[in-house]
């Protein structure tokens, strides 16, 4: 069983779960996901890793003061940035998927004493890319939002599998995962993501030209069966090109943490072991 704690912050109260012993590695997951998202990915790494996964504010029991308000990504790196220095006083290395790898660029402008190694497989930052290219994709994103609000989650999980190249009709998945249900909370939270977080990708002023002069340790990343074209892809390999280091592939697709636990653990291990070049 994880060990639970509450962390309170600025605007809301952050719920997190710490797993294992070891050096600290930190996961800040994609979507909807909370402290419980990638629990089959958590049980392989927390035998030679402490494992702190928590739920973003707005999520499960992460709780806001203002529900309503929503939260910056700003503001998700200083929920970060808080948790670490409450939980370790060594530098911890991160895994951020997407939306979390986002929020792992942030920390690793402002707080780069605090991650020695970021693992940012797909962020989904579209200050990343070309002005044109970015200005189409926030147009993306903002429609999907707009599709949520006027037809509903079906239709936006049309919408989102599109635009990040996840191919549901042939589902690509490690043998006997057992899928978590979409449950009532689960649904609460793409309501929050769809509404809040979307909005705070959109608008998100991510420092670009500083992520060349931080000390962190920056590894793009990319699933071995993403589509080469889509937005998700397309923003790690601008990210490996601004800072002209190669994009390691990872099992899977956009999802790969999840859908691939076995393989992406192994290959998760391997990247934050291997010597810095």
């Amino acid at each position: 069983m994880p060990a639970t704690g509450h962390l309170p912050v600025p605007g809301a109260t952050l719920y997190y779960e710490t797993r294992g012993t070891g050096p600290v590695l930190l996961i800040s997951q994609s979507g909807e996901g909370d402290a419980g998202r990638s629990t089959d990915l958590v049980d392989l790494l927390c035998a030679t890793r402490t494992v702190v996964t928590y739920d973003r504010r707005g999520l499960s029991r992460s709780t806001l003061k203002d529900p309503g308000r929503g939260a910056t990504m700003a503001e998700h790196a200083d929920d970060v940035h808080r948790l670490l220095a409450e939980l370790t006083d060594e530098p911890a290395a991160m895994l951020g998927c997407s939306l979390g790898a986002v929020i792992g660029l942030h920390l690793a402008v402002r707080h780069p004493a605090q991650i020695h190694t970021l693992i940012a497989h797909e962020p989904v930052a579209p200050r990343l890319l070309p002005a044109a290219e970015r200005i189409r994709h926030e147009h993306e994103l903002a429609e999907i939002q707009q599709i949520y609000r006027s037809e509903g989650l079906a239709s936006a999980f049309k919408a989102i599998a599109e635009v990040l190249g996840i191919d549901t009709a042939q589902p690509d998945a490690e043998p006997d995962l057992t899928p978590q249900p979409m449950t009532p909370g689960r649904v609460a939270n793409f309501d929050f993501f769809l509404e809040h977080d979307f909005t705070a990708v959109i608008g998100d002023a991510l420092p670009v030209s500083e992520l060349t002069g931080t000390t962190t340790r920056i590894i793009p990343a990319a699933g071995r069966t993403t589509p080469r074209d889509v937005f998700d892809r397309r923003c790690a390999e601008q990210l490996a090109a601004l800072l002209g280091t190669e994009l390691a592939e990872f099992p899977g697709g956009h999802n790969g943490n999840t859908t691939h636990p076995r393989a992406y653990a192994a290959r998760l291990l391997d990247v934050l072991d291997a010597p810095a070049t």
